[in-house]
């Protein structure tokens, strides 16, 4: 944290520009990733921005500096001096003993086969970040305690996703109903098609969340009537109402752009298939588009495994 100090109390980062030329008044910020202390970051900054360009936090106002400073002192504190002694202490006095979690001079490092369960686990440890270059989540000392308490879910997570296990299961599920639907599912997705009320039709090429699907664009409303008996296994709430639409996953640009919906979807919204989506599932969602087109660059996407 110190040193992300460091580089923001630099005054050239007092000023930034608005996507038309503007120039406007703005700090820069950026810290060590978790989701607790970006949380506590976005209710304390509401406006702040994510700058994929700057790779920092944009913080607008003729004060943001002062704020950003005071800010960071805060969560400065939050860590006490004793904090990385102590967690050393813990470790050594009870130790997690596990083949995904080795130990070095700067805290943990955890390697397990990809879980979203490990990810989302990890994501909620202060200060956990991943190392893209050696493929491997680390997590300091000062966060030996929070990753105790985790550690049951991700090791069993972990467990749960080595490719034996993984290829023991599908053995397990072969010829049976779960791997006909499976199978169904898998082959309904490739189709990219959704069912959608006909008088309550998605708007085209904007980003919509989705039960069966996630944030989603809608390129086209086929008109054609769905048939519910035959696909009724796939989308429980479908009437004789619905017609068939065609879609695509949304990309990064288009997820940041978005407006996000005040308040989550409501059961007819749900029910209904596709709503505005939420600041936090737009989030996600960015995250993942952003994680799926730097791996369709060649680019080893940050912060996942």
């Amino acid at each position: 944290m110190e040193d992300d100090r460091k580089a923001t109390d630099n005054r050239e980062d007092q000023t930034t520009f608005a996507s038309d030329g503007r120039e406007v008044n703005a700090a820069l910020v950026q810290f060590p990733f978790d989701r607790m202390t970006a949380q506590r970051f976005r209710q304390t900054f509401p406006r702040a921005r994510w700058s994929d360009r700057l790779r920092a936090w944009t913080v607008p106002g003729k004060t943001a500096r002062r704020r950003i400073d005071r800010w960071l002192a805060q969560e400065a504190a939050r860590t006490d001096s004793f904090a990385e002694e102590r967690g050393r202490d813990a470790y050594a006095f009870e130790p997690i003993l596990s083949p995904y979690l080795e130990v070095d001079d700067d805290g943990f490092r955890i390697r397990t086969p990809y879980s979203r369960t490990v990810v989302e686990e990890l994501r909620q440890i202060a200060f956990a970040r991943w190392d893209s270059n050696h493929r491997v989540w680390r997590v300091p000392f000062a966060s030996y305690e929070d990753l105790q308490h985790r550690w049951e879910t991700i090791e069993k997570a972990a467990r749960r996703n080595e490719p034996e296990e993984r290829r023991r299961r599908a053995e397990a599920r072969r010829g049976t109903e779960e791997e006909l639907i499976s199978k169904r599912r898998a082959a309904e997705r490739r189709r990219r098609r959704l069912p959608v009320p006909h008088d309550h039709l998605p708007p085209l090429l904007w980003p919509v969340a989705t039960s069966a699907y996630g944030i989603v664009v809608i390129t086209e409303i086929t008109g054609e009537l769905v048939n519910p008996v035959e696909v009724r296994d796939l989308y429980p709430d479908l009437d004789d109402e619905h017609v068939w639409c065609h879609w695509r996953m949304a990309t990064h640009d288009e997820l940041i752009h978005t407006w996000p919906a005040k308040s989550a979807a409501g059961k007819d919204e749900r029910v209904r298939g596709w709503w505005q989506p939420t600041i936090e599932e737009l989030r996600e969602a960015r995250r993942s588009a952003r994680s799926r087109e730097r791996r369709q660059s060649g680019v080893a996407p940050a912060g996942e495994q």
